[in-house]
């Protein structure tokens, strides 16, 4: 770098610096008005995100004549508070079962998506790796062009996994974008670390257990979280692939009864239920069953989430 140009650099910095200060302007600490305006944005994001779940929380646990002094719809304040509905959905029917089979799936799927993941983008950030590049290619060719809808039908059906929960898993084990996103990663851990590991005589699989997997916990709790979401939320393969009604996920429930306000009747519950509770305090209890599981994951994983978006991010 010439002299004029560092020249240059340092009248710039000293522009865009707050009289008297040797910091840069963006490093300064704001203004009592711009921190009262970030409060106040803040809040009502806030407030945007927690009164409506609020609401469905609070309808969800209102009795018959809360919801009908409130005209049938949503109840910000219960006055009558009672658990029957929860009661009603997890204590037996067709929401507990498909309760228990969207863990099984979304428990089964992201462990196993997790190792197929990992072990092709492993394979794909080695340098001298056989076939990594005809791989990569294919592999950058399903970010860019999708199956489609009719042949990933075809397949499935082909391969006899029709209703059966295979075919919720196995269609969708490995997303391209994750294996991209891990191959990335794999490729900033030292060289030197597997150079080591080969001369004392260490074995791929060796390397992959021992020591890229250990150092890779950030990317895999990222990953593993976009995998456990996609399977919990899952319900348009379930629509087309499940005929049985007994072997539905939670999500396509929550879809049918929720969204589609499909009535809710005694078979759907619990076998001991002799009076149902209010229609809509069983939907909204259905979608509070449907995110609190997701709401109680994501605080575990959230140091290794937060560090593991900036993947890629900074370089050098």
């Amino acid at each position: 770098m010439t002299t004029l140009e560092q020249a240059t650099i340092g009248e710039t910095t000293e522009r865009r610096t707050i009289p008297g200060s040797k910091r840069p302007i963006w490093m300064e600490k704001p203004s009592a008005v711009v921190q009262v305006l970030k409060f106040i944005a803040l809040a009502v994001s806030v407030l945007l995100v927690i009164i409506p779940f609020w609401s469905v929380i609070a309808t969800s646990i209102a009795d018959q004549k809360t919801i009908n002094d409130s005209g049938g719809g949503m109840v910000m304040w219960p006055k009558g508070i009672t658990f029957e509905a929860y009661r009603a959905i997890v204590t037996g029917g067709v929401v507990t079962r498909a309760l228990l089979i969207s863990i099984g799936i979304t428990v089964v799927g992201t462990l196993l998506s997790l190792a197929a993941t990992a072990g092709l983008a492993y394979w794909l950030s080695r340098p001298r790796a056989w076939g990594a590049k005809p791989m990569l290619t294919l592999v950058l060719g399903a970010v860019l062009f999708g199956p489609g809808l009719i042949p990933t039908y075809l397949t499935v059906k082909e391969f006899h996994l029709l209703d059966t929960y295979a075919s919720l898993i196995l269609p969708v084990l490995v997303n391209a974008f994750n294996v991209i996103v891990m191959r990335a990663f794999f490729q900033e851990l030292p060289a030197e670390l597997f150079e080591s590991a080969a001369i004392d005589g260490a074995s791929t699989a060796t390397i992959l257990f021992k020591i890229v997997l250990p150092l890779s916990k950030a990317v895999m709790a990222v990953i593993g979280l976009f995998y456990a979401v996609a399977y919990w939320n899952a319900f348009f393969n379930a629509m087309l692939y499940i005929q049985s009604t007994d072997k539905w996920p939670m999500a396509l429930v929550l879809r049918t009864y929720v969204v589609n306000q499909t009535t809710i009747g005694g078979d759907q519950v619990a076998a001991g239920t002799e009076a149902l509770p209010p229609q809509l305090s069983l939907q909204m209890a259905i979608l509070v069953v449907a995110i609190v599981p997701i709401l109680v994951v994501y605080p575990f994983l959230q140091k290794h989430f937060a560090k593991g978006v900036m993947i890629g991010a900074v370089k050098g």
